[in-house]
């Protein structure tokens, strides 16, 4: 019997707020263990919890990010449950009534090409809502070490149907729901700093039927590729129980991405298990349509429908729109560029090959943030022009770009000081093609026959001995008037 997997995925991602859900106390990646709590966050007799109004705007944010209704009514829980990562035995989270419901992401899948998109679908959303994050634990040989420096962390659940059905739609699915993030400023949602952390719940039926089968969580999946081969795992692994008539076990499983494979944690808890009731310190959240156009002014684009856009109007191939369009920082550094000198292919290109190429060198651990370079987008607009202009070649513009991200000079500056403009001296050039005819005859031959490709030897001659200053159109002309 053939078998098909059924997959919904539960993302947490932390918001990008200076302070913690219910009191001021700060949060921010690499602090020293345990230094970022207050009474509050540690759950201290006699504390009130405080809402965080940011936080509930990133939320609704989201929500109208990704086609979410917005009720007007949602409120706060206790999540009961004794774990040493919570020093409150609870967790404040949303249990009936949530910020947002429903919704959708957008993902796209094979078939993409150099011109043309892959095959895209929209993913349906069963609710986001909004709680305190917990602590994290660090289990060593025969200790357990607790820091409290992320507990009461804002942190948005993202809780998808069982709408995907494969591993690879998992990892489109997590790249795509980023990407809107980060380009909405939501969240930075790294996740090797544990702001974007992923559950998948994953299942398989024979193929052809409707009815779900049971449903197995997995943890520990600290990638999105490592969600990628933590669900192939446990399909086959799933696949292989029913395949010798084994149950399968409603249960939590970890992921171990050294060995790659799962392991039984514990039994799934249920809703009930946690008794969760309305939480008497807060009040209900009440989202006016005031409010809620407010925070709807401040929705960007779309990484999908901005890639559409720049198809439409720049004619950009698919290979230039899907490095721009997935970060915000790049596409808007790009349309600066078309401000000043309107060539998108041209600027693309310097961008998403000679720019990212540069800042990935620069940087000591990963790539060198945009921000920090010091090339301005007028630089990349102004090299593009005196290409056009014949001043220089494309050659020797890929030398001034390193000059140009090392000094932040404009080009123009960097062309005049190293004297690389072209050459346009038409004697001169005439007196380099001859010499490099006379000391070429094969290839000087073989263009007489009739082969035309044979030209480009001498026109690669002429360039070599004028150092790259030769205008190659100038050459081309030239070297076809000295041998007809």
């Amino acid at each position: 019997m053939e078998y098909e997997p059924v997959i919904g995925l539960e993302v947490h991602v932390q918001l990008k707020t200076e302070t913690k859900m219910f009191t001021r106390a700060p949060y921010h990646y690499g602090a020293e263990p345990n230094t970022l709590t207050d009474p509050v966050v540690l759950g201290m007799p006699g504390t009130l919890p405080v809402m965080n109004k940011k936080a509930v705007e990133m939320t609704i944010k989201a929500g109208l990010l990704l086609g979410c209704k917005i009720p007007e009514t949602s409120k706060w829980d206790r999540k009961n449950y004794f774990y040493p990562d919570m020093p409150k035995n609870y967790q404040i989270s949303q249990f009936d009534q949530p910020i947002c419901d429903g919704g959708e992401v957008e993902i796209e899948m094979e078939g993409a090409s150099r011109n043309i998109m892959g095959e895209h679908r929209k993913v349906q959303l069963t609710r986001i809502h909004l709680e305190e994050d917990v602590g994290k634990l660090t289990h060593c040989e025969n200790e357990s070490l607790v820091d409290y420096n992320r507990a009461g962390a804002p942190l948005v659940e993202i809780v998808s149907e069982p709408d995907l059905y494969s591993a690879d739609e998992a990892f489109a699915y997590l790249t795509a729901l980023r990407n809107c993030l980060v380009a909405a400023g939501i969240s930075e949602c790294d996740m090797e700093k544990g702001q974007m952390r992923c559950d998948a719940n994953v299942s398989i039926r024979p193929k052809g039927t409707h009815e779900l089968g049971t449903k197995v969580e997995i943890k520990n999946l600290n990638t999105i590729s490592g969600v990628r081969n933590g669900i192939i795992y446990e399909i086959q692994r799933q696949t292989l129980a029913m395949e010798n008539n084994q149950p399968i076990v409603q249960e939590t499983r970890r992921w171990n991405a050294e060995e790659a494979y799962t392991t039984s944690m514990r039994s799934k808890e249920m809703a009930h298990d946690y008794r969760y009731f309305p939480d008497p310190d807060l009040m209900p959240v009440r989202v006016s349509k005031e409010w809620l156009n407010e925070v709807a002014r401040d929705i960007p684009e779309l990484p999908f429908d901005k890639q559409r856009r720049f198809f439409n109007d720049y004619d950009l191939p698919y290979t230039l729109t899907s490095v721009l369009c997935p970060d915000a920082k790049l596409a808007a550094y790009f349309e600066e560029a078309l401000t000043i000198y309107k060539k998108p292919k041209q600027i693309a290109n310097f961008i998403a090959n000679d720019l990212l190429r540069e800042l990935s060198a620069a940087g000591e651990h990963g790539a060198l943030p945009l921000e920090s370079c010091k090339i301005k987008p007028a630089h990349i607009a102004e090299l593009v022009q005196f290409i056009d202009k014949g001043e220089i070649s494309n050659q020797i513009a890929k030398e001034v770009f390193p000059e140009m991200f090392r000094t932040g000079n404009p080009p123009g500056q960097i062309i005049e000081e190293k004297g690389l403009k072209q050459s346009t001296d038409t004697g001169e050039l005439e007196a380099v093609c001859l010499e490099v005819i006379a000391e070429n005859p094969k290839p000087v031959q073989e263009f007489k026959e009739g082969k035309e490709a044979a030209i480009n030897a001498l026109k690669g001659q002429v360039m070599k001995a004028t150092r790259g200053k030769a205008n190659p159109k100038l050459v081309d002309d030239l070297l076809r008037q000295l041998l007809s």
